[in-house]
């Protein structure tokens, strides 16, 4: 199991030993700046114990906690990121337990190091990371390696507002909608098809509350492969539906069950430019 411990050992290492140096030359209002600092950085906890047969880590970051969990098998070397925004009405760590995320991410089987961070609990919330490349960044400065293969990004519900933030990062390849296109569609238009790197971009929208909007917005592309029912597994999807740029379903499985149910959304990962362990 490659976790990088050692990386993430080191880079603790050398933070610490540079603050630490810092801290004893500085003056007081220097030294005050150097806590604050300190303060600020993103604290990393380990689990102690195996979690879904993978490691976890939470970070407690200004922006919320955040959840990092790798597979057993994890290579980093040929590695991408999943980025999970949960909807409303749960927090980070609410989601990461209720909706048993790490064994849904198990059972996706996908080698990639996986993201749960906190995100709008309802439409007066703000949304806490409105830069991917800030969300990335805190994962780093709290002493992870990130690999450098493909991100997807995966919303339920409302999270479609933090990934409607996301569609122009340049390492974004794949978005996948869980019952979750309320609204920001010129953005994922932008993803998917108007946008200068829409050519490189793939979009799954599943949908049950939404299914109205969500069939309107996938019948605008010619190349959008529509299918009326979620199948059992992966073997059941046809090569057009596996390869499609835009991939729409109509889901037989509520709004909540979608991302409770351990169905959909392993399967859903299944359909990524991810490699399979």
């Amino acid at each position: 199991m490659r976790t990088d411990s050692s990386c993430r050992r080191l880079v603790g290492l050398l933070c610490s030993s540079v603050l630490a140096l810092a801290s004893a030359a500085l003056p007081a209002a220097a030294d005050a700046r150097s806590r604050r600092e300190r303060a600020d950085r993103p604290e990393l906890v380990g689990s102690k114990r195996p979690v879904a047969g993978g490691q976890h880590w939470r970070i407690r970051s200004a922006n919320g906690p955040i959840h990092v969990w790798v597979p057993a098998e994890y290579d980093r070397e040929t590695a991408g990121t999943v980025i999970y925004v949960h909807g409303y009405g749960v927090s980070a760590d609410e989601a990461w337990q209720r909706h048993r995320l790490p064994q849904q991410f198990r059972k996706s089987r996908q080698n990639a190091m996986f993201l749960v961070p906190e995100a709008p609990q309802s439409n007066e919330d703000g949304v806490k990371w409105s830069s991917l490349a800030e969300l990335k960044q805190t994962v780093r400065r709290a002493g992870m390696c990130m690999p450098d293969g493909p991100t997807v990004a995966v919303a339920h519900s409302g999270g479609f507002r933090t990934l409607a933030e996301w569609v122009d990062n340049r390492l974004l390849a794949q978005v996948i909608l869980l019952d979750a296109l309320y609204g920001r569609q010129q953005q994922f238009d932008e993803f998917i098809h108007s946008g200068k790197r829409a050519q490189h971009h793939k979009l799954v929208i599943v949908a049950a509350h939404t299914s109205a909007q969500s069939r309107s917005f996938a019948k605008q592309f010619r190349y959008a492969a529509v299918r009326d029912r979620i199948p059992g597994s992966y073997d059941d999807f046809s090569k057009r539906e596996r390869r499609s740029k835009l991939l729409y379903l109509r889901s037989q499985y509520g709004h909540s069950e979608i991302v409770t149910g351990g169905k959909v959304l392993p399967l859903m990962l299944r359909l990524t430019p991810l490699g399979r362990l």
